[in-house]
């Protein structure tokens, strides 16, 4: 038996080893690692300068509370201000946490309480964070959810144009809804939020937890459609594995999130503070982004020249090294067979196959994932 809560579907591989862009399970197989630990590995598993900037922090000070300074806190959070739209930020431990964050700082600077969100939007699993998600497989058999939360439909500018209500303290979004499916958002949706927003006098809250930290060949995905948000959110790529959370905001907002407001033991731990000043050192460079930016275009690209005739496949879409393959049927038994063959990839929803590769991966391993994902949908329809 188990002495674990069965809250994880988890499968049948144990790692063992992981190196790069592989991991190594405990007979020894090799899989090419495409879930990237879900878009937090950015620089694969275990960089070096990480690996070495963690280690020289275990060897001075692991934990003091933030009852105390923690100068690496003030590094990273000047370069998360250097490389955003924000002035200040506030370190949490996770995704669900920096969202959390947002919504109380949303509704203390607004003294207002209703959080527009999206269908098929993914915020976290806490109380909050699971009413804001627009997903009822999250939320089923909690009971009431929070009742200051309400949901449009995404990527739909109407609706949003049709918003009035005054009681509006912030629109929340994804630019990129990952678990909803790698359905990238459009730039006359995005930009009807943030006019909304001014109009109403609520924030404009984008949810960077996945997409921020160089996965879309942008420090930031908001980047690309050059909107100007009130809190940013991010947490996965943030650490390289290890648990951190950030919300960034305006400096507007810094006076409504006074000592006491708000608080954390753990966030901005100085070990999770070396791992990330190494990791966004690495990723904030320009060359790195562009490279980036590449790769991704050529795994798109690839991808849909491959599949555009296989009758499984209704499209390939998404933005940098995030990448969904919607499928007409479902997708595990693909995902089985691809672990067969050395491939670890996620799903998203029912019908879409999740790409969320290491930023550091190499042209060859791109080619390897794509030749593999090209035998596997081959095999699957001769198999019928």
């Amino acid at each position: 038996m188990s002495y674990l809560f069965p809250t994880y579907a988890r499968l049948n591989i144990e790692i063992e080893k992981a190196d790069g862009s592989y991991v190594y399970d405990k007979e020894g197989k090799r899989y090419l690692d495409f879930i990237s630990g879900i878009a937090v590995c950015n620089l694969g598993h275990r960089p070096k300068k990480v690996m070495e900037a963690v280690k020289e922090q275990l060897n001075n000070v692991w934990h003091v509370s933030n009852l105390f300074p923690i100068p690496l806190q003030e590094k990273v959070a000047e370069k998360l201000v250097n490389h955003s739209m924000g002035d200040a930020v506030f370190f949490a431990n996770s995704g669900a946490e920096a969202n959390e964050a947002a919504i109380k700082l949303a509704r203390k600077y607004t003294g207002k309480h209703k959080i527009i969100t999206f269908y098929q939007s993914f915020h976290g699993r806490t109380y909050a964070t699971m009413s804001a998600t627009g997903q009822k497989k999250v939320q089923d058999g909690f009971g009431p959810l929070a009742p200051t939360f309400a949901y449009l439909p995404y990527n739909d500018v109407g609706a949003v144009q049709q918003l009035n209500d005054e009681a509006i303290a912030a629109i929340m979004v994804e630019v990129v809804q990952g678990e909803g499916g790698v359905v990238p958002g459009n730039i006359d949706f995005l930009k009807a939020i943030e006019k909304k927003c001014k109009k109403l006098n609520a924030l404009f809250i984008i949810d960077e937890v996945q997409t921020g930290i160089g996965r879309t060949g942008k420090a930031f995905a908001y980047e690309h459609f050059e909107l100007n948000p009130d809190i940013v959110t991010l947490a996965k790529g943030l650490g390289s594995g290890f648990p951190v959370g950030a919300m960034i905001g305006t400096k507007k907002l810094i006076a409504a999130f006074s000592a006491g407001s708000h608080g954390s033991t753990f966030g901005g731990n100085p070990l999770a503070m070396a791992a990330s000043l190494a990791t966004i050192e690495e990723v904030f460079n320009e060359s790195f982004l562009k490279d980036v930016e590449e790769k991704g275009d050529y795994l798109k690209q690839n991808l849909e020249e491959v599949l555009s005739e296989h009758p499984s496949v209704k499209q390939v879409k998404g933005l940098g090294l995030m990448i969904g393959i919607e499928l007409i049927e479902e997708v595990q038994p693909v995902l089985a067979q691809l672990r067969k063959s050395g491939l670890l990839v996620l799903p998203a929803g029912p019908n879409v196959i999740r790409l969320l590769p290491p930023l550091t991966v190499t042209f060859e391993e791109i080619d390897e994932a794509i030749a593999l994902i090209q035998a596997t949908m081959n095999a699957l329809v001769s198999a019928k």
